[in-house]
């Protein structure tokens, strides 16, 4: 694994620039946009979500990819695995931290470790929601494999960027504010 620019071995890198006190010993820490991002569509919604509220954001991919510069961004990028990037995120996200992923395992795993978690469509996944999520996932498996195609996901149209970017925006303040939403 490789880590890219603005990391440090103390944390984020970013103790100069960055509210989060990550890696300074305290135990107050704004919380942290991790982004599964290979196939991500809306990384830059994110970037100006993150930016917006001063929060630290980790790119997590399979292969280099470019992300903007002095923004508080960290680039990780894990082994050429199937699951690695999903792997890392599961890992490393904390309680109250927001993950950006349309992997559905890896939403159910990051829900489990107390993290709100948005699709990149816009919808979230919640407790609530992922049980029949992951089912939705195996029938489409089912179907795949006797022969039966269903087409894959669709584009993202103009309205899932906006409930994309409105979703996110209550998710952070929602952690901001410390509860669950």
């Amino acid at each position: 694994m490789s880590v890219g620019e603005g990391v440090s071995p103390a944390g984020c890198g970013l103790a100069a620039a960055c509210p989060t006190l990550c890696g300074t010993g305290k135990e107050t820490r704004l919380i942290e946009i991790f982004v599964d991002a290979d196939a991500c569509p809306v990384k830059d919604e994110v970037y100006g979500v993150a930016a917006r509220y001063g929060l630290h954001v980790v790119v997590v991919s399979n292969s280099r990819l470019s992300i903007p510069h002095g923004l508080g961004i960290e680039r990780v990028i894990v082994g050429r695995d199937l699951d690695a990037a999903d792997d890392w995120i599961a890992d490393h996200v904390r309680d109250g931290d927001v993950v950006i992923t349309s992997d559905i395992p890896l939403a159910a795993r990051c829900l489990a470790r107390g993290a709100r978690v948005l699709g990149t469509n816009g919808h979230p996944f919640t407790e609530d929601s992922i049980g029949n999520a992951l089912a939705s996932r195996q029938l489409s498996s089912d179907l795949r494999e006797m022969g039966i195609s269903s087409g894959g996901p669709r584009a993202l149209a103009p309205k899932d960027r906006s409930r994309f970017l409105s979703r996110l925006d209550q998710l952070v303040q929602a952690g901001l504010r410390g509860r669950k939403s």
